[in-house]
Protein backbone atom coordinates (compact mmCIF):
# COMPACT_ATOMS: atom_id res chain seq x y z
CA UNK A 1 0.00 0.00 0.00
CA UNK A 2 2.85 2.38 0.91
CA UNK A 3 4.54 1.78 -2.46
CA UNK A 4 1.30 2.53 -4.26
CA UNK A 5 0.92 5.83 -2.35
CA UNK A 6 4.53 6.78 -3.17
CA UNK A 7 3.90 5.98 -6.83
CA UNK A 8 0.81 8.18 -6.87
CA UNK A 9 2.77 11.01 -5.26
CA UNK A 10 5.52 10.77 -7.89
CA UNK A 11 2.90 10.76 -10.63
CA UNK A 12 1.24 13.84 -9.15
CA UNK A 13 4.54 15.67 -8.78
CA UNK A 14 5.59 14.84 -12.32
CA UNK A 15 2.70 16.94 -13.58
CA UNK A 16 3.46 19.83 -11.22
CA UNK A 17 5.60 22.83 -12.12
CA UNK A 18 8.29 24.17 -9.79
CA UNK A 19 6.02 27.07 -8.94
CA UNK A 20 3.16 24.72 -8.06
CA UNK A 21 5.43 22.63 -5.84
CA UNK A 22 6.67 25.71 -3.99
CA UNK A 23 3.12 26.95 -3.53
CA UNK A 24 2.08 23.53 -2.23
CA UNK A 25 4.95 23.62 0.25
CA UNK A 26 3.88 27.05 1.49
CA UNK A 27 0.31 25.75 1.80
CA UNK A 28 1.46 22.95 4.07
CA UNK A 29 2.30 20.01 1.78
CA UNK A 30 5.03 18.21 3.74
CA UNK A 31 6.57 16.46 0.73
CA UNK A 32 6.42 19.06 -2.05
CA UNK A 33 9.68 20.80 -1.19
CA UNK A 34 11.54 17.50 -1.14
CA UNK A 35 10.51 16.88 -4.73
CA UNK A 36 11.54 20.40 -5.69
CA UNK A 37 14.97 19.88 -4.13
CA UNK A 38 15.35 16.51 -5.85
CA UNK A 39 14.66 18.04 -9.25
CA UNK A 40 17.41 20.62 -8.96
CA UNK A 41 19.94 19.04 -6.59
CA UNK A 42 22.44 17.99 -9.28
CA UNK A 43 22.70 21.42 -10.88
CA UNK A 44 22.75 23.19 -7.51
CA UNK A 45 25.58 20.92 -6.39
CA UNK A 46 27.54 21.56 -9.60
CA UNK A 47 27.34 25.33 -9.16
CA UNK A 48 28.26 25.13 -5.48
CA UNK A 49 31.25 22.89 -6.22
CA UNK A 50 32.58 25.11 -8.99
CA UNK A 51 32.16 28.16 -6.74
CA UNK A 52 33.68 26.81 -3.54
CA UNK A 53 36.13 24.37 -5.21
CA UNK A 54 35.74 22.04 -2.25
CA UNK A 55 33.24 19.14 -1.97
CA UNK A 56 32.65 19.60 1.76
CA UNK A 57 32.00 23.34 1.41
CA UNK A 58 29.77 22.68 -1.60
CA UNK A 59 27.70 20.16 0.31
CA UNK A 60 27.35 22.56 3.24
CA UNK A 61 26.43 25.41 0.91
CA UNK A 62 23.69 23.38 -0.80
CA UNK A 63 22.35 22.23 2.56
CA UNK A 64 22.36 25.79 3.91
CA UNK A 65 20.70 27.08 0.75
CA UNK A 66 17.94 24.47 0.69
CA UNK A 67 17.22 25.04 4.38
CA UNK A 68 17.02 28.78 3.71
CA UNK A 69 14.75 28.24 0.72
CA UNK A 70 12.56 25.89 2.78
CA UNK A 71 12.12 28.53 5.46
CA UNK A 72 11.82 31.51 3.10
CA UNK A 73 9.50 29.94 0.54
CA UNK A 74 6.69 32.29 1.58
CA UNK A 75 8.82 35.26 0.45
CA UNK A 76 8.99 34.06 -3.16
CA UNK A 77 7.18 36.64 -5.28
CA UNK A 78 7.31 34.99 -8.69
CA UNK A 79 9.37 37.72 -10.36
CA UNK A 80 11.85 35.02 -11.48
CA UNK A 81 11.64 31.29 -12.06
CA UNK A 82 11.84 29.08 -8.98
CA UNK A 83 14.98 27.44 -10.40
CA UNK A 84 16.61 30.86 -10.76
CA UNK A 85 15.63 31.73 -7.19
CA UNK A 86 17.13 28.48 -5.88
CA UNK A 87 20.38 29.01 -7.79
CA UNK A 88 20.65 32.56 -6.46
CA UNK A 89 20.37 31.26 -2.89
CA UNK A 90 22.98 28.56 -3.56
CA UNK A 91 25.40 31.06 -5.10
CA UNK A 92 25.05 33.35 -2.08
CA UNK A 93 25.52 30.43 0.32
CA UNK A 94 28.61 29.33 -1.61
CA UNK A 95 30.10 32.83 -1.52
CA UNK A 96 29.42 32.95 2.22
CA UNK A 97 31.42 29.74 2.57
CA UNK A 98 34.29 31.24 0.61
CA UNK A 99 34.31 34.39 2.72
CA UNK A 100 34.28 32.45 5.98
CA UNK A 101 37.00 29.98 4.99
CA UNK A 102 40.21 30.84 6.84
CA UNK A 103 42.38 28.11 5.40
CA UNK A 104 42.46 27.18 1.74
CA UNK A 105 41.95 23.45 1.42
CA UNK A 106 42.88 21.31 -1.53
CA UNK A 107 40.19 19.44 -3.39
CA UNK A 108 40.66 15.65 -3.09
CA UNK A 109 40.53 13.45 -6.14
CA UNK A 110 37.22 11.62 -6.62
CA UNK A 111 37.12 8.19 -5.02
CA UNK A 112 36.94 5.27 -7.42
CA UNK A 113 35.45 1.87 -6.70
CA UNK A 114 36.41 -1.51 -8.11
CA UNK A 115 39.62 -2.81 -9.64
CA UNK A 116 41.19 -0.84 -12.49
CA UNK A 117 43.60 -2.42 -14.93
CA UNK A 118 46.19 -0.69 -17.09
CA UNK A 119 44.02 -1.28 -20.14
CA UNK A 120 41.17 0.56 -18.43
CA UNK A 121 43.38 3.61 -17.95
CA UNK A 122 45.36 3.74 -21.18
CA UNK A 123 42.58 4.86 -23.54
CA UNK A 124 40.80 7.55 -21.47
CA UNK A 125 43.99 8.96 -19.93
CA UNK A 126 44.41 11.77 -22.48
CA UNK A 127 40.76 12.83 -22.10
CA UNK A 128 41.02 12.65 -18.31
CA UNK A 129 44.20 14.73 -18.30
CA UNK A 130 42.57 17.35 -20.52
CA UNK A 131 39.54 17.53 -18.21
CA UNK A 132 41.78 18.01 -15.16
CA UNK A 133 43.68 20.77 -16.97
CA UNK A 134 40.48 22.59 -17.91
CA UNK A 135 39.01 22.31 -14.40
CA UNK A 136 42.29 23.47 -12.85
CA UNK A 137 42.33 26.48 -15.18
CA UNK A 138 38.70 27.25 -14.33
CA UNK A 139 39.45 27.02 -10.60
CA UNK A 140 42.24 29.57 -11.04
CA UNK A 141 39.84 32.23 -12.32
CA UNK A 142 38.55 35.01 -10.05
CA UNK A 143 35.31 33.97 -8.36
CA UNK A 144 33.07 36.34 -10.36
CA UNK A 145 34.42 35.10 -13.70
CA UNK A 146 34.29 31.45 -12.60
CA UNK A 147 30.66 31.84 -11.55
CA UNK A 148 29.64 33.49 -14.82
CA UNK A 149 31.31 30.81 -16.94
CA UNK A 150 29.91 28.03 -14.76
CA UNK A 151 26.35 29.28 -15.16
CA UNK A 152 26.49 30.22 -18.85
CA UNK A 153 28.98 27.80 -20.41
CA UNK A 154 28.76 24.76 -18.13
CA UNK A 155 25.18 24.85 -16.84
CA UNK A 156 23.55 26.32 -19.94
CA UNK A 157 21.80 29.33 -18.42
CA UNK A 158 21.22 32.29 -20.71
CA UNK A 159 23.07 35.52 -19.99
CA UNK A 160 19.83 37.11 -18.75
CA UNK A 161 19.10 34.16 -16.44
CA UNK A 162 22.66 34.18 -15.10
CA UNK A 163 22.29 37.91 -14.45
CA UNK A 164 19.16 37.23 -12.37
CA UNK A 165 20.99 34.56 -10.37
CA UNK A 166 24.04 36.75 -9.78
CA UNK A 167 21.91 39.87 -9.28
CA UNK A 168 23.88 42.00 -11.73
CA UNK A 169 23.25 43.49 -15.20
CA UNK A 170 23.48 41.15 -18.22
CA UNK A 171 26.33 43.27 -19.55
CA UNK A 172 28.34 42.45 -16.44
CA UNK A 173 27.81 38.72 -17.01
CA UNK A 174 28.93 39.07 -20.63
CA UNK A 175 32.03 40.98 -19.54
CA UNK A 176 32.92 38.40 -16.88
CA UNK A 177 32.45 35.55 -19.35
CA UNK A 178 34.59 37.33 -21.95
CA UNK A 179 37.43 38.00 -19.52
CA UNK A 180 37.21 34.51 -18.04
CA UNK A 181 37.27 32.81 -21.45
CA UNK A 182 40.28 34.89 -22.46
CA UNK A 183 42.12 33.79 -19.32
CA UNK A 184 41.17 30.16 -19.88
CA UNK A 185 42.37 30.33 -23.48
CA UNK A 186 45.71 31.81 -22.44
CA UNK A 187 46.26 29.22 -19.71
CA UNK A 188 45.28 26.26 -21.88
CA UNK A 189 47.47 27.44 -24.76
CA UNK A 190 50.49 27.96 -22.55
CA UNK A 191 50.24 25.66 -19.53
CA UNK A 192 52.90 26.08 -16.89
CA UNK A 193 55.50 23.28 -16.80
CA UNK A 194 55.03 20.71 -14.08
CA UNK A 195 56.98 21.21 -10.91
CA UNK A 196 60.41 19.62 -11.07
CA UNK A 197 60.38 19.34 -14.87
CA UNK A 198 62.99 21.44 -16.59
CA UNK A 199 62.26 22.95 -20.01
CA UNK A 200 64.23 21.64 -23.02
CA UNK A 201 67.77 22.98 -23.02
CA UNK A 202 67.79 23.49 -19.26
CA UNK A 203 70.65 22.40 -17.07
CA UNK A 204 70.65 18.73 -16.17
Amino acid sequence: MRRRVDSLLVSTYAASSDEELLAAHVAGDSTAFGELARRHSDRLWAVALRTTRNPDDAADAVQDALLSAFRRAHTFRGTAKVSTWLHRIVVNASLDRLRSAKVRRTQPLPEESGDISLSDVRDPIAEHTTRITVLAALDALPTDQRLAITLVDLEGWSVDEAAEILECPPGTVKSRCHRGRARLYAVLRNPEPEAGVRPPGGEG
